[in-house]
C-alpha cells in the first residue's frame, strides 16, 4: 500500500522562506484536512478546530514551542501554496485507500471558495471553486481538482476528474448542469 496521509503532505514544496517558521507545511495542512473532515469550513473554522482541540492535537503530533497555528497563520500558508501540487498529492494518497466496487455511488460538485470572487460588480465574475468526488459508502472525498471560472468550466473539470479516476461500474450523481443534449451524444 502507498504512504500514509502525513508522508504525502511532506511532499507538498514549502513556499515559505525558514526564518519565522514556527509550523510545517504538512502539519498545517493535515489539521486543514482533519477540521474540513469534521465539518470546520474556511480560515477562522479551521483556527477555532485547532484551538479547540490544541491539547490532543499537540499531544498526538509532538507539537512544541509555538503550539498549534492561529486561524492567519493558516489562511497565509493556505493563500500560498500551490493548489494543484497539493491537490494531486491528496488525489494520490487517497487512489491507494479508496478502493470502490462495482455500482458504488460517486457524488461530483463543485463549491465555490469565499473570498476568491473578482470583480464582483461585473456579470462575468471570475472566481475559483473546488470540483470534489465523494464515495458514498466510503462517506470520503477521494479526489478533486481547482477550476479558476474564466479559466475553464466545471463540465469540463468534471470529464478530466471522471477519466483520471479510470474506474469503470461506478454510478455517478451529477448537478443537471452536466445533463446537457451536447453531452450526452
Amino acid at each position: 500500500m502507498g504512504a500514509n496521509l502525513i508522508e504525502q503532505l511532506r511532499q507538498v514544496k514549502d513556499f515559505r522562506v525558514k526564518d519565522g517558521q514556527r509550523h510545517p507545511l504538512w502539519l498545517v495542512l493535515l489539521f486543514v484536512i482533519m477540521g474540513t473532515m469534521s465539518g470546520y469550513v474556511g480560515y477562522r473554522a479551521w483556527g477555532d478546530f485547532v484551538k479547540r482541540h490544541r491539547r490532543i492535537l499537540i499531544e498526538m503530533f509532538g507539537v512544541q514551542k509555538h503550539g498549534v497555528p492561529s486561524y492567519s497563520t493558516i489562511r497565509r500558508i493556505l493563500m500560498g501554496v500551490d493548489f494543484d501540487t497539493f491537490a494531486a498529492t491528496f488525489n494520490q494518497w487517497a487512489k491507494n485507500y479508496v478502493h470502490l466496487e462495482t455500482s458504488d455511488w460517486c457524488g461530483i460538485d463543485g463549491k465555490s471558495i469565499k473570498g476568491t470572487v473578482q470583480d464582483y460588480k461585473s456579470e462575468y465574475q471570475n472566481f475559483v471553486s473546488v470540483v470534489s468526488v465523494f464515495s458514498e459508502k466510503k462517506g470520503l472525498v477521494f479526489s478533486l481538482s481547482k477550476l479558476e471560472n474564466k479559466e475553464g468550466s466545471e463540465i469540463k473539470t468534471v470529464q478530466n476528474l471522471i477519466a483520471a479516476l479510470d474506474i469503470e461500474g461506478v454510478v455517478f450523481s451529477l448537478d443537471a448542469l452536466h445533463y446537457q443534449k451536447k453531452l450526452a451524444s
